[in-house]
Formats: structure tokens, C-alpha cells, sequence
């Protein structure tokens, strides 16, 4: 595990795809953790798919959601390796809480709502996913705006773009 990726101190690998490896990572300058998501070794000399990747943040940078991941910087590792960093979806995958425990009707109809918004914003930007699945919906929790602790939320977010394609519009 590396110490470090860029400026962000890495805390633990969150998951391992096809094409990349994903780290919680802590941005000590703003006192906040978030994803870093690299290109694997074995992608590096491969054009088209770094290409892929670098395409992924530059399509989640053109959407104001907040169901959306959003993108906060980029750069690459001293090897040229692409990195991505993006928000930390605290909460898992929609993925991993079917497995585990399921969906109420009313949760379910929420996380449909909550995907719709963040891919009608994708479309308005101009961006097609491409890859809607359990896996690339993920979730963060959210502070509350009025300051009450109790009422803290859950929000699903669209992520994993890395097959998504700008629309001619």
C-alpha cells in the first residue's frame, strides 16, 4: 500500500476493478477523506484506456449534482500512472447492500429517484453512463443543513464512468 498518492495520505484500498484501484485517502489540507482512483500498472503504455480514464473525470467535473461523484483534482504518480480524486461514498454500493441486507419499496423507489436525477444531470452535461449497475451506484452520507445530527442522510450517487461517452448535442 502506498503511503502517499500526490498529496493525499493513503488510508486503506477500497476496491480493486478491471482497469483501477481505489484508495481512501485523506486530503490533510482541508481535513477531508476521499477516493483516489488509479490506473493499474498494467493499463499505463495503453493509450485508448488511459485515454478512457482521464475522459471519466473530465465528463464527472462537467456535472453539478450532488447525485453525481464529483471529481476534485487529478494527477499522476511518478511511474505517469492517471489519478483521479473524487468524493468518498462513505456508505458503500447499492452493490453491496443487496447483497448484504436488501431494499425496502420505499428505499428503492428513493435510490431509483436519487439515480435518475444524478444521470438526467449527466445527460444535461452532455454525458451518457453507459454502465448503470448495483456496483457504480454508490453511497455518502450527508450532514445535515439544518444541524441537527439526527436528521443526517444517506444520498446515492452515480459513479464509474469509465465507460460513459459525451452525446452530440
Amino acid at each position: 500500500m502506498p503511503a502517499r498518492l500526490g498529496r493525499y495520505a493513503v488510508r486503506r484500498r477500497i476496491g480493486t476493478g478491471g482497469f483501477a484501484t481505489v484508495w481512501l485517502a485523506y486530503d490533510e489540507q482541508l481535513d477531508s477523506p476521499v477516493a483516489i482512483k488509479v490506473l493499474a500498472e498494467n493499463w499505463t503504455e495503453d493509450s485508448h484506456v488511459r485515454q478512457r480514464f482521464l475522459e471519466e473525470g473530465r465528463y464527472l467535473r462537467k456535472v453539478e449534482s450532488p447525485h453525481v461523484v464529483t471529481v476534485y483534482d487529478a494527477g499522476s504518480l511518478d511511474d505517469d500512472r492517471p489519478y483521479l480524486v473524487m468524493s468518498y461514498a462513505d456508505q458503500g454500493t447499492l452493490a453491496e447492500r443487496l447483497e448484504v441486507e436488501g431494499l425496502t419499496v420505499p428505499q428503492a423507489s428513493e435510490v431509483i429517484r436519487q439515480v435518475g436525477e444524478g444521470l438526467a444531470a449527466l445527460h444535461r452535461g452532455g454525458v451518457l453512463h453507459r454502465d448503470i449497475k448495483p456496483a457504480n451506484v454508490l453511497f455518502r452520507t450527508v450532514d445535515p443543513t439544518n444541524g441537527d445530527p439526527g436528521s443526517t442522510q444517506v444520498r446515492a450517487m452515480v459513479g464509474d464512468l469509465g465507460l460513459g461517452k459525451a452525446l452530440d448535442v
